[in-house]
């Protein structure tokens, strides 16, 4: 990295407000500052980001994000995301909380769900355990770069034996007022033992304008728990978004996220995952939808330490313009991990001559006993489908949107909450040609 670049980031790192701090954070923050430093951006000659360029974090010189929620109500918001979904809402504009925009209803004293500034004011010591624990920035210049610069985020902690029957959401708003502005949410999430909660993080542009969100978001799951957990990017067109999402499970423990990409010009989703108890499960699904100059580019990391460990992921892509996307998923198993099941699937759907996908499936295994596959397809829209459609009185173009809808549906079918399932359903059906008339005709 170069000379002046450095600087500006450990001006900013010296500016940074730390009011009351303990010790224990100000030494991670610390540490990750110089490791940050040392690391400098990944380049194209760096294996894991091959196909993806952060030139924009080189070469734009990004403020930090102001917490003005510039006249935004909670009816805006709604309309923005899940509607009026019965839930716990923690709002976040331009990465800062806003407390007017956020709704805590019928939660448990006992369940903690609040701003991670307000928790680490509060009570530090609650946090000391699980904050920057999983996701490890030795090795990721932006997990790093988000750990020195961490202020807010959200911190949900559920207490060992409570089931929430509602899900908690975490939505994010981008402003975006002009200049080039940069935000570093960081989630923590506690699910202890024998607990069950449902998740849902969502992340809005409010555009145009150009802006960097760089997303760490950690999670523990304890012995036999339960976490639904959703992610939704509707990022503006010009937005940079870089995400890393670190799971950690217990024993018997069972987790299922499910990401969908539905906007932003440059957008990395990193999903590591580490089956650490004997019988914890596992299964991560995955949408993304490019088209224009977009780039998406997913990487998965499922690391089985413990014996009898499931896991099942099925990421599916459809691309158009000069898109460009790139899926690697990596399933590691260790030597302990006997009795492992895993089953890793990426299929891709062209819609133009331009769009490119790279797509890497992999496996890492160091056990004897185990049952691993792994497979990707890339491909165009089934002609003699078309045909058949053409043939019974439908239009090409409308054809041609319910093979590509009946394609993502595979995946979108599996999303537990319905508020959820209908908000990703009816932004598919915006991006279709003649989504209308696919919406009713379903």
């Amino acid at each position: 990295m170069s000379a002046p670049m450095a600087t500006d980031y450990a001006a900013a790192f010296a500016r940074l407000a730390r009011p009351q701090e303990p010790q224990w954070l100000q030494a991670i923050r610390e540490s990750a500052m110089e490791r940050f430093l040392e690391l400098g951006f990944p380049t194209l000659r760096q294996e894991e980001w091959k196909y993806t360029k952060v030139e924009f974090a080189r070469k734009k010189t990004f403020e930090a994000a102001s917490s003005s929620s510039n006249g935004l109500t909670a009816d805006q918001l709604a309309q923005l995301t899940f509607g009026n979904l019965e839930c716990a809402r923690l709002v976040f504009v331009n990465g800062h909380y806003s407390r007017e925009l956020s709704s805590l209803r019928e939660l448990s004293s006992r369940i903690r769900v609040q701003s991670l500034a307000e928790a680490l004011q509060e009570n530090p010591e609650r946090l000391k355990p699980h904050l920057a624990r999983y996701a490890g920035y030795q090795d990721h210049a932006f997990v790093a770069l988000n750990t020195a610069f961490l202020q807010d985020g959200a911190f949900v902690h559920v207490p060992e034996g409570k089931r929430i029957q509602q899900p908690i959401h975490l939505l994010f708003v981008s402003t975006a007022p002009g200049e080039a502005t940069a935000s570093h949410p960081r989630n923590l999430i506690v699910v202890d033992d024998n607990s069950q909660a449902t998740i849902l993080e969502s992340y809005v542009g409010l555009g145009p304008g150009s802006y960097f969100t760089n997303l760490v978001t950690e999670i523990e799951v304890g012995e036999n728990a339960n976490l639904d957990h959703y992610k939704l990017k509707l990022e503006d067109e010009e937005a940079f978004h870089i995400a890393t999402l670190q799971i950690h499970q217990g024993r018997s423990s069972k987790v299922r996220t499910f990401d969908v990409t539905l906007g932003g010009g440059l957008t990395r989703n990193e999903v590591n995952g580490v089956l650490d108890g004997e019988g914890a499960e596992c299964a991560l699904d995955g949408l993304y939808l490019a088209s224009g100059g977009q780039h998406v580019d997913n990487h998965t990391r499922l690391e089985h330490a413990k014996p009898h460990c499931d896991s099942r992921e099925v990421y599916k892509g459809i691309l158009d313009g000069r898109a460009t996307g790139v899926f690697h998923g990596r399933i590691v198993v260790q030597p302990a991990a006997q009795k492992t099941d895993s089953k890793q699937t990426n299929n891709n759907l062209l819609l133009s001559d331009d769009a490119v996908i790279n797509t890497k499936p992999q496996l890492e295994i160091y056990a004897d006993d185990v049952k691993c596959t792994h497979g990707a397809t890339v491909g165009q829209l089934d002609e003699d489908a078309l045909f058949y459609l053409r043939s019974r009185g439908i239009g090409a173009t409308t054809a041609r949107s319910l093979l590509i809808y009946a394609f993502a549906t595979q995946v979108t079918e599996g999303i537990r909450v319905e508020a959820a399932r209908a908000a990703v359903s009816e932004h598919l059906f915006s991006w279709l040609p003649q989504g209308q008339l696919i919406k009713e005709a379903v």
